[in-house]
């Protein structure tokens, strides 16, 4: 799944294209993704230009005079800038016309994507009015994540993860960030010091940057707005890396799972 800098990848690549252009059409070749695709929504798009793109946890928001609407890319999907004289793809289920006489795509082979119109206030939708702070603004600190996790007996990946605690940190990044901190992916959240907060927020920020920088992690689908795939898979640590050597102590990183999901540690690092 693409997560926080896949997305802030994709932002980045298609803004300097779609900012100040008009989209001049909608095409939906496919309505069925995770929600239908309305017709309300290519009429409140139609015809208006594109005033900025942001990024809220893994949402794209798109402003037009007329409002915001709002990309997610699913489990698989990815925006492409494309001309609009090149052939489509064949999982593209979503065309934006640009005045440019570029095209902004959709392409989604899960369909678990959506495509929503949110109007003129987007954080009162319900998919974003109970997420948590970016990682990287200044209300997330290692404070309020001691304080909320005081007695939580949850996983303290888990407890990372939760978008209504901290948005963004997925399930690589969550591998990544815990080895880095010296932390066990199992241990309770309740039981980590405030200072190993501390230690683990900086850690996340710091590896969460690093792959922007790099443009992402590539493991099955991934492709930022210009078609090329992220590097960040090359510097990972532990996660993937089961039965492979420790980068730090030569110990073997072991893989386990922790809600549904691939966890990778190393035993003798992380305690």
């Amino acid at each position: 799944m693409p997560e926080l800098p896949e997305v802030e990848t994709t932002k980045r690549g298609i803004a300097p294209h779609v900012v100040n252009k008009t989209i001049t059409r909608v095409e939906v070749r496919n309505k069925n993704l995770r929600w239908p695709v309305t017709a309300a929504f290519s009429k409140n798009i139609a015809g208006h230009k594109v005033q900025d793109v942001s990024r809220r946890a893994k949402y794209l928001l798109f402003k037009l005079q007329s409002g915001y609407f709002m990309l997610h890319l699913g489990m698989s999907g990815s925006l492409r800038l494309a001309s609009s004289s090149e052939p489509l793809l064949k999982h593209d289920h979503l065309v934006f016309h640009l005045s440019s006489n570029l095209t902004l795509r959709l392409n989604d082979p899960r369909r678990f994507g959506s495509a929503l119109w949110l109007g003129h206030n987007p954080e009162d939708h319900s998919l974003l009015s109970s997420l948590g702070p970016e990682p990287f603004d200044s209300s997330c600190t290692a404070q309020r994540l001691f304080k909320l996790s005081r007695k939580r007996k949850v996983a303290v990946k888990n407890f990372v993860m939760d978008n209504k605690v901290i948005v963004g940190v997925g399930n690589i990044y969550a591998s990544e960030a815990l080895f880095a901190s010296g932390i066990r992916p199992r241990r309770a959240a309740g039981r980590v010091t405030q200072a190993q907060y501390s230690e683990l927020l900086e850690n996340i920020q710091t590896i969460l940057q690093a792959s922007i920088t790099m443009g992402g992690t590539t493991l099955r689908d991934f492709v930022g707005g210009d078609g090329k795939p992220g590097y960040f898979q090359q510097t990972l640590s532990v996660y993937g890396r089961e039965g492979l050597a420790c980068n730090t102590c030569n110990s073997t990183i072991k893989q386990i799972t922790i809600g549904q999901r691939s966890s990778f540690y190393c035993p003798q690092c992380q305690q």
